[in-house]
């Protein structure tokens, strides 16, 4: 018996060292080609670096990897996790605390397969799952932009707020042993496409623009659950990114883009907004910002062909059906019900009685894909806390929408929120005051209810009272 337990032991020994050995041998299995270019002679070639610049301006780098205030590219932006906080990594060319000293194969093997330098694997909050499809030329250009053509700062790479056990790295090579693909198994096929241009918009969307990693549904794992079209769940939707909720963008009419146009997509890339629609949520709001509001004309047709091209999902289950009768009904001043008495009351005046609002100002909310995500918590935050649109260079006016936290209780939030998810067309579930008071809980500098409010209120009538 003695002998056998020892066996066992030693087999699960064996099983473990080879498991770990699996998980840490590198997946990488070929360096990147030698072959330059066409048209570049070297790394610090001047068309390269342009051409590296703008890849990294299509693939949004300064927006995770600059933080409020600090240098370009010198990471330290914190970014939520389920596991906790990670901060984004200097990846200016300094030698000592960027990556000033990494070889092409090393840049090569952090951008395309997850794996640091040192060999440990890179958290999946940098989308090399999606930039796996990257091509050759375009991972030679990146890295001579990202050599010669950014400013080298020494900034020291914030740690992690991840506790041990959590934050040991051996289980993140399982991860991505099991779940990233290899980049030279999903090398991006444009023949798979009907034109051109529709797969010159699935390189960017799947590749640099890592779409997915915000539209898509993750499972339970983490790993988005498609990484291009042939998977059904793609781009559908459904995460909630630091309270924004990322709409579907197939071509539901409901908590898609049915009911947009390919200029309305473009419209949207490139200004925030477009006639009856607008960018909510500052994750969206720095992707235009920082990113497709730079891209050249024909790489925004090209996006939104492809995503025109993504047949209906149908998995979320929030539809819309044009339907006038609340608007007749709001315009004759027919206010049956609390929900239209609060309508009226906050939002008639921008949006107007009939809830078309007003072209790229003020957007309709009906069969707007917000106001239908079977997930709330978008359409919720911006009762509470308002918003604005981002100013960008063609459109730089930031046209704000008022918080009304101070003045709508749970009750009057969760109220107005599921009339308007129920009313001018729309169809999606009600929504809860918990919910609302879950979300307000969560938002800085808003007032937990509007009593709270009042009795600090010097003109309200309930603290004229007291």
């Amino acid at each position: 018996m003695k002998k056998f337990l020892i066996a066992v032991l030693l087999l699960a020994v064996l099983v473990l060292a080879i498991a770990l050995a699996w998980a840490f041998w590198p997946s990488h299995t070929r360096a990147i080609a030698d072959a330059t270019p066409s048209g570049a002679q070297n790394a610090a070639d001047p068309a390269l670096i342009a051409q590296g610049q703008y890849l990294a301006t299509a693939g949004d780098c300064f927006a995770c990897h600059s933080r409020p205030g600090g240098k370009p590219f010198a990471g330290g932006l914190p970014i939520a996790s389920p596991i906790g906080t990670i901060y984004s990594s200097n990846i200016t060319p300094d030698p000592e605390t960027g990556i000033g000293r990494y070889s092409l194969d090393d840049f090569d093997r952090a951008l395309r397969h997850g794996i640091a330098a040192d060999g440990s694997t890179l958290y999946p909050a940098m989308p090399y799952p999606s930039y796996a499809r990257l091509s050759d030329d375009d991972v030679r250009a990146l890295y001579a932009y990202f050599q010669h053509g950014v400013q080298p700062v020494r900034e020291a790479n914030h740690p992690t707020g991840i506790h041990w056990p959590l934050s040991m790295r051996w289980p993140l090579a399982i991860w991505r042993k099991t779940f990233a693909p290899d980049p030279d198994q999903v090398a991006f096929d444009a023949k798979r496409y009907p034109d051109p241009q529709i797969a010159r918009g699935a390189y960017l969307v799947q590749g640099l623009g890592h779409c997915g990693a915000c539209h898509t549904p993750r499972a339970f794992s983490l790993q988005e659950q498609a990484l291009d079209e042939s998977g059904a769940a793609y781009l559908s939707g459904g995460q909630v990114i630091d309270g924004w909720d990322a709409v579907s963008l197939r071509a539901d009419e409901g908590d898609g883009l049915g009911l947009w146009s390919t200029q309305d997509i473009v419209d949207t890339l490139k200004t925030a907004r477009n006639p009856h629609a607008a960018v909510v949520g500052q994750p969206m709001a720095d992707v235009v910002v920082h990113s497709t509001q730079h891209l050249r004309d024909e790489d925004l047709q090209a996006i939104a062909a492809y995503l025109k091209s993504l047949p209906v999902h149908g998995g979320r289950g929030s539809t819309y059906a044009q339907d006038d009768a609340t608007a007749k009904a709001m315009t004759s001043g027919i206010n049956d019900g609390r929900g239209a008495e609060l309508f009226a009351d906050n939002c008639a005046a921008c949006h107007r009685s009939d809830a078309r609002g007003n072209p790229h100002a003020f957007p309709s909310l009906a069969g707007n894909p917000t106001v239908l995500a079977p997930d709330a918590s978008s359409l919720v935050r911006l009762v509470l806390a308002g918003g604005s649109l981002p100013s960008t260079q063609t459109r730089p006016s930031n046209l704000g929408m008022p918080a009304f936290a101070w003045r709508l209780s749970d009750e009057e939030v969760a109220t107005l929120a599921t009339w308007l998810r129920s009313q001018y067309g729309n169809q999606a579930p009600a929504v809860a005051a918990t919910q609302v008071r879950k979300i307000r809980d969560s938002l800085e500098e808003v007032p937990r209810d509007a009593k709270a409010t009042a009795q600090h209120d010097p003109t309200s009538a309930d603290a004229s009272d007291q």
